[in-house]
């Protein structure tokens, strides 16, 4: 499979060579007893342009690594670098640095798709390509990005009108709206049938691959690792390679 890409304009190129680098991270999560070490010395490195899977046990940390990654979770110790920004330096200059880094450079897809009720699945995007201070909010189309994942159909419903494999197909579209650097997808197929799971899952590599966006995936879909250029294995907080 091949991992050349087209990098983008938004970010130096160095910035753009390694979309993620996780330095000795270790997290601690809960208190006295309860204290749990969620991840132990985890080294990794995602490239532009790099779909890479994350597969193993549940309870094995990968929610508290796309947790790291993702600027929502400090870890206990060690370096997190995104687009080649330490996310500690921005975390010292206050919540709304980070906050703002997140919403421009960062894409989620959330497992229960945290879809805003209210709000059609057009409108879902709209707010996101607004909320990332895109110029031109105005004439943004969501449709193309709703047609790519087989949504434009259902754009002018609201959440609790989709089934789950349709909100989560609304997500990652939502996810792919600020053209982010960095993309963190948390079981992107578990609502979704086998065809549907591998076009969501091939689109995300393609994506990727056209515009230089690292992304981590963590999935308990075997099947379409075949979509990733990468694949590693967390177990008991510990990461490593993996075989398919």
């Amino acid at each position: 499979m091949t991992t050349t890409s087209t990098p983008k304009t938004t970010h130096d190129d160095d910035a753009v060579g390694t979309g993620l680098q996780l330095r000795d991270i270790t997290l601690d999560v809960g208190d006295g007893a309860a204290k749990v070490r969620a991840m132990d010395s985890v080294n990794l490195e995602v490239a532009a342009g790099e779909l890479l899977a994350v597969v193993g046990p549940s309870g094995a940390g990968k929610s508290s690594l796309l947790a790291v990654a993702g600027a929502l979770a400090a870890p206990t110790s060690g370096d997190v670098r995104v687009l080649g920004e330490d996310l500690a330096a921005l975390r010292k200059r206050g919540h709304g640095a980070l906050a703002t880094f997140r919403c421009q450079h960062l894409g989620f897809v959330f497992q229960s798709g945290n879809l805003i009720p209210a709000l059609t699945a057009a409108d879902q995007l709209r707010l996101a390509y607004r909320l990332a201070h895109r110029r031109g909010a105005r004439s943004f189309d969501p449709l193309p990005l709703l047609d790519a994942v087989g949504m434009s159909h259902r754009a002018s419903h609201r959440p609790g009108e989709l089934s789950g494999g349709e909100r989560q197909r609304v997500g990652i579209a939502r996810a792919l709206v600020n053209d982010p650097g960095l993309l963190l997808v948390d079981e992107p197929t578990a609502a979704l049938d086998r065809k549907r799971s591998h076009e969501i899952v091939e689109l995300l590599a393609a994506r990727c691959h056209e515009r230089g966006i690292a992304a981590v995936m963590v999935t308990h879909d075997h099947d379409v690792l075949t979509h990733c250029d990468r694949v590693v294995e967390m177990v008991d907080g510990h990461l490593s390679a993996a075989s398919r």
